[in-house]
Order: structure tokens, then C-alpha cells, then sequence
């Protein structure tokens, strides 16, 4: 893990404030989703991304009961 040397402090409320310059470098806008992981004694935010729940592909995906399938593990599905 890379140290940035940027230091925020927690609010009330238990959020943090992410610079504008690491949003822009790992290109965060407004609204986007971010996930939430705990790696050892670290906390992990990872921009959100879906992914087929099959293959991990993250092109072409349709939502189904709230669950991502790419056309391909689609097209599949319907052939079994």
C-alpha cells in the first residue's frame, strides 16, 4: 500500500472527506459507489465497479433480481 500522507479527521457522523486530487486520480465523481473492505488492521475503499457474478466481466451486463449477468454467461444460461 501506497502512503499519500494526507490525514483526515473523522467527523460526528463517522465520515471522512476524500482529497479532490484522489478523486481525480482514481477518478471518483459525485454519487459514485465505493466498496468497503478490511484487509488486516487497514480499511480498504475500492471504486465500485459490477461485474458479472459468473465470469467477473464488467462489459455489457444486464441486472437480473438484482444480480449482474454479462450477454455472454446470459446466452449460455439459456443453451443449459
Amino acid at each position: 500500500m501506497k502512503s499519500t500522507g494526507i490525514v483526515r479527521k473523522v467527523d460526528e457522523l463517522g465520515r471522512i472527506v476524500l482529497p479532490i486530487e484522489l478523486r481525480r486520480t482514481l477518478d471518483i465523481d459525485i454519487k459514485d459507489s465505493l466498496e468497503i473492505y478490511v484487509e488486516n488492521d487497514s480499511i480498504v475503499l475500492k471504486k465500485y465497479e459490477p461485474t458479472c457474478i459468473f465470469c467477473g466481466n464488467s462489459n455489457n451486463l444486464i441486472t437480473f433480481n438484482d444480480k449482474n449477468i454479462c450477454h455472454d454467461c446470459l446466452d449460455k444460461l439459456k443453451k443449459d
